[in-house]
């Protein structure tokens, strides 16, 4: 399916962004800071990301999956922090945003009045905010980052055990372990949340 969408078939580039637009959308999710993820939408950078992707697709070399799909995988990592590059550029500096409940009144030392912000639903809301997406992300969340990590490189970048070892300077069967255990505690995490 690469080599024909990498010679120009329209309906193999189709594929692969209709088959891994969704593996995109998870890494995103789970890459993303809250911070980020306050000031983008999932899917636009899902979009973004598959744009950078059809853009390069001459340069890929296909060998396996694992190859295509640790490929996105940097081009999300890059994507993600080109944006939150951009976010703490200058004035747009997130990092800079003060919550209108505690700002300051400039003529005297009284609080502003707490303003909700303007609810938008637009379809990349809608579609990004599905239940159990939502629940299963907020399950993720609350693991360790170490347990966040081996999901990502296991379930989304497809990683083999030994792949990640070399990666992580552990051994195949210290990080069959771990991911184990961070299975075992997103089960119990996505039960109570």
């Amino acid at each position: 399916m690469v080599a024909l969408a990498q010679e120009g078939n329209e309906s193999a580039l189709n594929q692969l962004c209709t088959v891994y637009g969704p593996r995109v959308l998870w890494l995103i999710r789970l890459r993303m800071g809250r911070a980020l993820r306050s000031k983008l939408e999932s899917i636009d950078v899902v979009q973004d990301v598959l744009v950078h992707a059809v853009r390069d697709l001459g340069k890929f070399t296909y060998k396996d999956e694992g190859d295509f799909v640790r490929w996105l995988a940097s081009i999300t990592e890059n994507r993600l922090r080109d944006n939150l590059d951009k976010l703490h550029a200058g004035k747009r500096d997130i990092r800079r945003e003060v919550q209108l409940d505690r700002q300051k009144s400039p003529d005297n030392n009284s609080t502003a009045i707490n303003m909700e912000p303007i609810a938008t639903t637009t379809p990349s809301v809608i579609l990004s905010r599905k239940e159990e997406f939502d629940r299963l992300s907020r399950a993720i969340e609350t693991l360790k980052k170490e347990y966040r990590e081996i999901i990502v490189l296991t379930k989304i970048e497809g990683l083999s055990y030994q792949d990640i070892g070399d990666k992580l300077g552990k051994t195949a069967d210290a990080v069959r372990m771990l991911a184990c255990r961070a299975m075992a505690a997103l089960s119990c995490a996505f039960e109570n949340v």
